[in-house]
């Protein structure tokens, strides 16, 4: 029979941890559907949600703030030297709409710079084509940022351009996720680090805690040569993209290359995680050039859960609050909190062309579900949302009317609001802002409309089970 005594302390340490729990979640919380939703768990069922707690529960990187200040006086110089270029432009665009766009650039903590020449790539072919070219032309140092990391075909073409320029006297820094890469073989990073390499993973700088905690994943996708060209989109170095993936079928995406200051920005933003990864400032390149031709308008918007306000928020917010005629949003996982529903909600009902492009096939069946619990309120208020048919969409877009565009890492999901590290370009120029539009309309083509009665002819189980995954939606 078991000891009575033992089962007694073991309820009271595990109710003791819970109340703990609560306790940090009352500090900190900051949705309060998130915080209910952690404390209905705890006080239920917490043999089961003490344990998620500590590998979900945390809303705020603390150490990533701690390393950010220990590290503003370097950056700020950095920063600084960057906004007094004659590149920046204190007041991008037409005057109707300098005010939206300022609100971004001050959420970015970044200017509008001008002379950047964008070229929108819309698929994992030419995407890598042109990261390998970049790589191949790079003269003094290689800057690397993935999500995702993987060794197939496009991580070996990777390593051998890399171990090439090393060899030359290029310097390579190479950054990537430990969640995100979790199968990237340690062979792999063993052999760019003998080759030269600096190599570093991102997460908690306390390695305990981060075997703990897989929130706060840093989902950027960034590479910056030379100070010079960057790239920026949704991704990642893995051969999904070249085709080869059997379930989702063909994975569609877009980046976006940049040439110009803008690269500086998205230079910035690496380094400061770099920061905070490997606690040093490498020497950089930071006196932008304008590219041959370039005239185009570009800002970089960094954000994540160590920003003062939640910025990804307020950056869909405001794009969504200021459209006029079209705010078309493509994203691989739609599960919107309240604001961003009400405020699409909104712009629909004001008659804007409200339109949300998601996959039908998707890498993750419980965000699909959350998503169609959607259906009905927004075909209701007259959002469009579409699914994808030929395979697995994964690209992160935004159009805004005919004024600007977003290629960008970020999801329609409380994941990328408040957990994520992500990063945005935003571009003006009416040339780019045509290529994306007809981008998206191609897509479309490409796409089934669907409505509240895809969602209301489902089985009675199919849409309790939409229902009861949207209730862990703050969580997904």
């Amino acid at each position: 029979m078991p000891d009575l005594s033992f089962i007694a302390l073991a309820l009271i340490a595990l109710y003791g941890t819970a109340i703990f729990c609560i306790y940090r979640i009352l500090l900190s919380y900051r949705t309060a559907q998130g915080a209910i939703a952690w404390i209905v768990g705890l006080l239920g069922f917490p043999y089961l949600t003490v344990p998620l707690f500590v590998l979900f529960g945390r809303n705020r990187f603390s150490g990533y703030v701690r390393a950010r200040r220990l590290g503003d006086q370097a950056l700020d110089h950095l920063l600084s030297e960057f906004e007094n270029q004659t590149t920046t432009v204190p007041h991008p665009g037409h005057e109707h709409f300098s005010d939206e766009l300022q609100v971004l650039s001050n959420l970015a903590k970044q200017p509008f710079t001008s002379g950047n020449r964008c070229t929108l790539l819309k698929d994992g072919v030419a995407t890598f084509e042109a990261l390998f070219d970049a790589m191949e032309d790079a003269r003094e140092y290689i800057l690397m940022e993935f999500y995702i990391i993987r060794s197939g075909r496009v991580g070996e073409r990777i390593e051998a351009i890399l171990k090439r320029k090393l060899a030359q006297g290029v310097r390579v820094y190479f950054l990537y996720d430990d969640i995100g890469s979790a199968w990237l073989p340690k062979g792999y990073l063993k052999k760019l680090s003998k080759a030269g390499a600096h190599v570093a993973s991102f997460g908690d700088g306390d390695i305990r805690r981060r075997r703990l905690q897989i929130n706060f994943r840093n989902h950027r996708k960034i590479l910056v040569c030379d100070g010079v060209v960057g790239f920026v989109g949704g991704i990642n170095l893995s051969d999904e993209y070249l085709g080869t993936a059997r379930d989702q079928g063909p994975w569609r995406d877009t980046h976006c290359r940049i040439v110009g200051p803008a690269a500086i920005g998205l230079q910035l933003a690496w380094l400061e995680d770099w920061h905070w990864a490997n606690n040093e400032t490498p020497p950089l390149n930071w006196a932008p050039e304008p590219a041959p031709s370039g005239d185009q308008e570009v800002v970089i918007l960094p954000t994540g859960p160590a920003d003062t306000y939640e910025s990804c928020t307020l950056f869909f917010l405001n794009c969504i609050n200021n459209a006029r005629q079209r705010i078309w949003i493509a994203s691989p996982y739609f599960v919107p909190d309240i604001q961003i529903i009400n405020a699409l909600q909104l712009a629909a009902l004001r008659g804007v062309d409200v339109r949300i492009l998601i996959p039908e096939k998707s890498d993750h069946a419980l965000i699909r579900l959350a998503a169609y619990s959607y259906l009905v309120q927004a075909s209701r208020a007259g959002i469009n949302i579409y699914q994808y048919q030929p395979g697995f969409m994964h690209q992160k877009v935004v159009l805004v009317d005919d004024r600007y565009a977003a290629i960008s890492t970020a999801n329609l999901d409380n994941r990328s609001m408040r957990l994520n590290f992500e990063i945005t370009a935003l571009v003006t120029a009416q040339a780019f802002v045509q290529d994306v539009a007809s981008m998206l309309e191609d897509d479309i083509r490409a796409c089934r409309l669907i409505t509240e009665r895809d969602y209301r002819n489902r089985p009675l189980w199919f849409r309790l089970s939409c229902r009861a995954v949207r209730l862990a939606a703050p969580l997904l």
